[in-house]
């Protein structure tokens, strides 16, 4: 065989090994999710690496220190991985559900109850609530009142409200200081059900939305108008969206997205900026929140956009 062609042959498998593992099949996640039939942690292999032994949980994180902060619709609790809780708190006897959860830069919790006086609140390690103000989900639906809330850096909160077709900024004296509408006529009005789900404010200052029912996610710049979007019409096979709860920017710009109500074989999926899917978990449990913890082994870092 001559040399010139030996070396085009080897130059040729080095670059198709090269395209082989770094394709989009070749991704792999772990991550956390909180869903109807399983809440913990999933590997990279697919598999059940941490269970926290309640499903239908609502939100959850996995902090710094490796414990796991997760929310029922009647409790908190954060659990060590060998599941020892070391921090609880219980709805009030008033509230009908707790919506969200996020452990905070100053080491309080925050939470929301929803139901007939929806509000807001920050508890303190021994579970003391040392801040709160009332939530205008404009609707006494509790179930539908809110979910997803997060504290943003500037120390306001983002809130979206699902049939107020509305994400909410607060300050922390609980007023409104800016909404994000949702049941834009060019989304298709309120019919669509664009229910505003899970709200991320990007490190850009745009505002990333998952618009469950409504089968869509969304990102806007701070005036509320929507540079991208991104839903079932853009993929001509594959319908990945079916009632997106869940989500998360990650550090290379790609969205993941969680499925709650997919019936299909798709329950997370992984979306790029120019709408190509390049990951899916198909799995058997679908997710109501997710976190994703490494890609190909390594962790993601910075404080998860979700």
């Amino acid at each position: 065989m001559p040399i010139k062609f030996l070396r085009f042959v080897l130059v040729f498998l080095s670059l198709a090994f090269i395209s082989r593992t770094n394709s989009a099949e070749e991704i792999r996640h772990s991550f956390f999710i909180a869903g109807p039939s399983f809440t913990g942690i999933i590997d990279e292999d697919g598999r059940e690496a941490w269970d926290s032994g309640k499903a239908a949980a609502r939100d959850g994180f996995v902090l710094p220190n490796g414990n796991v902060l997760i929310a029922w619709s009647d409790e908190v609790k954060e659990f060590t991985r060998d599941k020892q809780v070391v921090f609880r708190f219980a709805r009030s006897a008033e509230a009908k559900e707790i919506g969200t959860v996020e452990r905070l830069d100053n080491g309080r919790t925050l939470i929301t109850e929803l139901g007939p006086k929806p509000r807001l609140l920050e508890v303190d390690a021994d579970g003391k609530i040392v801040l709160e103000f009332p939530l205008k989900p404009e609707t006494d639906n509790a179930h539908m009142q809110t979910r997803m809330a997060r504290k943003l850096p500037s120390g306001n909160y983002l809130v979206p409200h699902l049939l107020a077709f509305k994400v909410k900024e607060y300050s922390p004296t609980g007023d409104v200081l800016k909404e994000f509408p949702t049941d834009m006529d060019f989304l298709g009005g309120r019919e669509a059900r664009n229910w505003p789900f899970t709200a991320i404010r990007l490190s850009n200052g745009n505002t990333l939305v998952n618009l469950t029912n409504g089968n869509k996610t969304v990102e806007m710049d701070a005036t509320g108008k929507v540079i991208w979007k991104v839903g079932n019409d853009d993929f001509s096979n594959e319908k990945p969206f079916a009632d997106p709860c869940g989500g998360q920017r990650l550090p290379n710009g790609n969205t993941v997205i969680a499925s709650y109500g997919s019936r299909g074989t798709i329950k997370v999926f992984e979306v790029t900026r120019d709408k190509k899917l390049v990951w899916t978990y198909t799995g058997k449990h679908n997710a109501h929140e997710i976190q994703v913890l490494t890609t190909n082994g390594k962790a993601i870092e910075g404080k998860p956009m979700k």
